[in-house]
């Protein structure tokens, strides 16, 4: 006899909730069809699900999206990096408190009490007694797991604590990794006895799968505007898988499901309530200018740097991405303003180091970079902003400005001497400004977003 084993999944769907009532509608029209057909199917998520850039989800602080897993029927959960590191520790300790699925993250450690959610694996049970055994890895970011009192263990090295044990107790295995593309074809390569790997985190987009070792590999691009689904066939006289398929489906174009859409309106007025207290009365219109100076990223940039104690400090001005109108201005205006789940970040650059950072700062493909990803959710990076320092600059016929002389407390930058230097924790990452990146001290801020230095720059200033 031949058993079909349906797993459906999301991933990295960042709180993007438009899509999210096509989600639920296609999830419950396929899982009907199993039901129909006695047939064994799970939902998982595999992270990212929460995204603070929304309003709900920053009301709520994940909480809501929890209740919309529930809703949607989901069974098993990894965590993303936006959960992991977005969130307090006490709220992440107290996000899945409700959930009505398994958590699983096997390299996810507290150094406080555990939390009762939080599982390594879970097995589960087909039908027909296929014994399936699901384990969890989320990214190991541990910079910022550290400083929230979690830490978060080598994904290898924790399969190579798990795999084998699961193994004498399932039939099949299965991973949930939010590690990204690159790692997931690393652990095919070396985990033979890991059947399948749904994978999220890079965004990637694997239409049908790929195999790698023997080990089936998929994920289902970003914001959900597919699902992903993988069909296992386990015979139970062989007491083997003879075959593995995966296809993602494209759900944009799809019904909603109105039950789910309903619930959104109800959650985004009640986010609207919750952050709808005022946070400084203003007098006048602050304007927010991309690629000039202003005195609002001024006075930002300036408190960045005493809040984090830093030489100097810089902010792009692509982080603010609307006005301040005059009158109240609450936390939600503040949260429509700055949304991005960026933290404060300070680094220690040489002169010479921090001499290139500002020359490439300010150059015109930099300014004008439509930057996706890194936790920045705006539109262009903008013009850099600096605190502390003097940097005089010339603009040239084809328009490209160039840096004549930087000071700092009216001495120039010596170039081997050692700065500390506060700005957003985007730049800590990739190539945007490999100075940064490369930089062997990073000291990071958490919780605090830059916008919770945007609600102290305004009632100091404005109040």
């Amino acid at each position: 006899m031949q058993e079909k084993l349906y797993f459906y999944y999301t991933n990295d769907l960042h709180s993007y909730f438009e899509h999210w009532p096509r989600v639920t509608g296609f999830l419950k029209s396929e899982t009907e069809k199993r039901r129909e057909n006695n047939e064994s199917y799970w939902i998982a998520d595999i992270g990212d699900h929460v995204d603070r850039v929304d309003p709900i989800a920053e009301a709520f602080m994940g909480k809501a999206n929890v209740e919309l897993l529930n809703e949607a029927g989901y069974n098993i959960v990894t965590i993303g990096n936006n959960e992991g590191i977005t969130l307090s520790h006490e709220d992440l300790y107290k996000l899945y408190d409700k959930a009505d699925f398994e958590v699983v993250c096997a390299n996810l450690n507290t150094m406080r009490n555990s939390p009762a959610w939080l599982k390594s694996s879970v097995q589960m049970q087909s039908i027909h007694g296929v014994n399936i055994g699901v384990i969890g890895l989320t990214a190991p970011f541990n910079d910022f797991y550290e400083l929230l009192d979690w830490y978060i263990t080598p994904p290898i090295s924790t399969l190579e604590r798990y795999i084998y044990q699961l193994k004498q107790s399932v039939d099949v295995i299965v991973l949930l990794s939010h590690l990204g593309i690159n790692e997931d074809r690393e652990i095919a390569r070396r985990f033979p006895d890991i059947d399948v790997i749904i994978g999220g985190h890079t965004h990637h987009l694997l239409r049908t799968g790929e195999e790698v070792n023997n080990t089936l590999i998929t994920a289902a691009g970003k914001h959900c505007s597919f699902v992903g689904e993988v069909m296992l066939t386990w015979d139970h006289n062989l007491k083997k898988l003879t075959n593995k398929e995966a296809h993602t489906t494209e759900i944009t174009h799809l019904a909603k499901d109105l039950a789910t859409e309903q619930k959104l309106i109800e959650l985004s007025k009640q986010a609207a309530e919750h952050l709808d207290r005022t946070v400084v009365n203003l007098e006048e219109t602050i304007d927010v200018k991309w690629f000039t100076h202003s005195d609002i990223m001024q006075q930002l940039t300036d408190m960045m740097k005493s809040w984090t104690n830093a030489d100097c400090a810089m902010l792009n001005a692509g982080l603010l991405l609307e006005q301040f109108p005059a009158g109240d201005i609450t936390y939600g205006d503040i949260h429509s303003i700055c949304p991005h789940p960026i933290n404060p970040c300070v680094v220690e650059l040489k002169g010479i180091e921090l001499l290139e950072v500002i020359r490439a700062s300010l150059t015109k493909d930099f300014m004008e970079l439509k930057l996706k990803g890194l936790g920045f959710r705006g539109e262009v990076i903008g013009r850099m902003i600096f605190s502390g320092l003097t940097v005089e600059t010339e603009t040239h016929e084809d328009g490209q400005e160039s840096v004549k002389s930087v000071q700092l407390n009216g001495d120039p930058l010596y170039n081997n001497h050692m700065y500390s230097v506060a700005l957003p924790d985007t730049f800590t990452f990739g190539r945007l400004l490999p100075e940064v990146a490369r930089s062997e001290v990073k000291k990071y801020f958490l919780p605090e977003f830059l916008r919770d230095l945007l609600v102290l720059t305004l009632k100091r200033e404005y109040n």
